[in-house]
């Protein structure tokens, strides 16, 4: 068997996406690699390929321990030999895994990290034949990525004592220069082929909404998207809690997760989820890296996260298998004081120096401000997330809420001249900044109890737009913001003048705000990855039934059996014969085998009845 006939046998694809071939001709030739290939962009095949051609075995290095099992399904559903190492087999399950693997039963095997120096396996692992060492979600090794887990150290140590170095393959979805240098660093990749092939999703719908009460539009989100799965992510774990109880008053079926939770628990509501028995999971960050699940249709954000990159690996959760997927973001001033306390208090790790502590801070809120920026922007969201993995685009992506509405120019000197004044005057008479909070309030006139004991109603520019709504000078002031005249220091979230407001206030500088015109569009749909025109919607339907009952059957979930892109091409080509159903995107012949006559005559029977 060649790379091709792997790829058509086992996966069922007929070509390979980009990347994926060169990554896998480095690994059979012997040569280390780095890949950096978006969520849902193939990154798995380019280490399952290689595994399945070379000799002895392949370890894959995974933090995902919730995931392992329904990732070795999928192998073992495709006819690859697989099996997982973690802390949920037991004593005799161990032994046995350990010593199938002696006696060569597998050809790929998922290890968690702290696994790897147990001198058990460590035992077992200096008598294989390991050709190939394979990291996933690799940036967890940087201590400068947004998901550092110190167990990933460990991983340079244990190919240090292995007899024979096998080749390193290390995997992500997003790293910056920074990160990337240290993968390789931190892992020793020797000579790596390095192949970034970008980080855009064009499935995925991009849109930010900073609604006045979060509970209501989560309400109004879900409802319009009842029946179908997603994530809503939540930054602490007592709103993963509150959140849960009110999504299943609404009448939702939802599972939650996050770190609170027993072992157990996790496990349980990871399955409901999953097996799609409950299709809305509420969750933290610490659920869903590396996630399998291709049908998840939207991700929501309840709040802010503290970075572009764990915004856009979160939100890279959704549409895994091609299918227009929904990004929503709902933003509140107050998620950026939740994400600083997060930043302050989250460093788990005791082992670093403070000078380290200060730049992690440093970088952390930099970060942070980034996201902030994200929030407010005006311009195409997904061109500022592209611009932010340095990776060029268009100027309009024609699929994101700010390229989908419509904006005018609206002249707001005047209003600008005030506040930055504002900001100038209340820095002259305290000697230091102050939040936005209290420069709004200022300029509105109000009577609140700081402004009256700071002596504020004393300037002149106390009460000069106490005309207009909060809402509005809020705006104002995140137009000077994103134009560079005024910044938010990240250290004490306070408002500042920049060089150049000057030019506003003493150079007669005009300032322009774009200002939404037309209600934005809610479609999802992208324009340049479209559902495929001759898919008859109840043909898909009747084909989900059907994957469901064999997904019942065999106590697997249903994404494993087919994806929902499989389905859709399904009934798009609408194939008759077994040789036809191996030309569907995501059949290989050993599913063809398992699956074929069912789906064949569901397709027959479906045509008789709308004929």
């Amino acid at each position: 068997m060649d790379k091709e006939e792997a790829l058509r046998r086992l996966f069922g694809h007929q070509a390979f996406r980009d990347g994926q071939e060169e990554l896998i001709d480095s690994i059979l030739s012997g040569r280390d690699v780095l890949g950096i290939m978006p969520t849902g962009g193939g990154k798995s095949v380019c280490y399952q390929i290689p595994a399945v051609l070379l000799p002895g075995i392949t370890i894959v290095v995974s933090p995902l321990i919730s995931l392992m099992a329904d990732q070795v399904a999928a192998l073992k559903d495709t006819g690859v030999r697989a099996a997982y190492i973690n802390s949920t087999l037991t004593m005799p399950q161990l032994r046995t895994v350990y010593s199938r693997m002696e006696a060569g039963a597998y050809q790929i095997v998922y290890v968690a990290p702290e696994r790897l120096t147990a001198e058990g396996f460590l035992s077992v692992a200096r008598r294989l034949n390991i050709s190939l060492v394979a990291v996933d979600e690799a940036h967890c090794v940087s201590q400068w990525g947004q998901d550092f887990r110190p167990s990933y150290l460990h991983i340079a140590d244990f190919l240090e004592q292995l007899p024979c170095r096998p080749v390193v393959a290390a995997f992500t979805a997003t790293a910056t220069d920074e990160v990337r240098q240290d993968i390789i660093r931190l892992l020793d990749l020797q000579d790596p082929c390095c192949v970034v092939t970008g980080f855009d999703r064009p499935n995925l719908f991009f849109k930010v909404l900073r609604p006045k009460n979060k509970p209501d539009a989560l309400q109004a989100l879900l409802l319009e998207r009842k029946g179908k799965c997603g994530i809503v992510y939540c930054a602490t774990r007592a709103a993963v809690d509150q959140l849960w109880e009110a999504v299943n008053r609404w009448g939702i079926p939802a599972a939650r997760y996050h770190a609170g939770m027993s072992d157990e628990d996790r496990r349980e509501n990871q399955d409901e989820f999953q097996y799609d028995r409950k299709p809305v999971m509420i969750a933290t960050n610490a659920f869903g890296m590396g996630i399998d699940k291709s049908n998840v249709s939207f991700v929501i954000h309840y709040h802010m996260p503290k970075s572009p990159e764990a915004y856009y690996q979160e939100a890279g959760r959704a549409g895994r298998d091609g299918a227009p997927a929904e990004c929503i973001l709902l933003f509140s001033g107050g998620d950026v004081r939740t994400a600083r306390f997060l930043i302050e208090n989250g460093n788990e790790n005791g082992d670093l120096t403070p000078e380290e502590r200060s730049r992690i801070l440093e970088r952390d809120y930099k970060r942070l401000e980034r996201m902030v920026g994200y929030c407010k922007t005006t311009e195409c969201l997904r061109g500022y997330l592209l611009d932010y993995f340095g990776e060029t685009h268009p100027e309009h992506c024609g699929n994101c809420s700010n390229c989908r509405a419509s904006f005018v120019s609206e002249d707001i000197t005047r209003q600008a001249q005030m506040i930055l004044s504002c900001v100038k005057r209340i820095q002259d008479r305290l000697g230091y900044s102050v939040g936005g909070t209290l420069v709004v309030q200022v300029l509105r006139g109000s009577q609140d109890k700081r402004v009256l004991e700071l002596g504020l109603d004393q300037l002149s520019t106390y009460g000069l737009l106490r005309q207009s709504s909060k809402a509005a000078v809020n705006d104002w002031v995140d137009c000077l913001e994103s134009q560079g005249y005024l910044r938010t220091n990240p250290s004490h979230s306070t408002l500042e003048l920049t060089d150049r407001a000057g030019e506003v206030l003493f150079s007669g500088k005009r300032v322009e705000m774009p200002v939404r015109k037309a209600k934005e569009a809610t479609a999802p749909a992208a324009k340049t990855v479209p559902a495929p025109a001759e898919a008859d919607e109840g043909l898909v339907d009747y084909l989900k039934s059907v994957r469901m009952d064999i997904a019942r059957e065999e106590r697997v979930p249903a994404y494993i059996v087919f994806s929902n892109a499989t389905l859709m091409d399904m009934a798009r080509k609408r194939p008759h014969t077994q040789a036809e159903f191996l030309e569907v995107s995501g059949v290989g012949a050993m599913k063809a085998e398992r699956y074929g006559g069912r789906f064949l005559e569901a397709i027959r029977t479906y045509e008789e009845k709308v004929t």
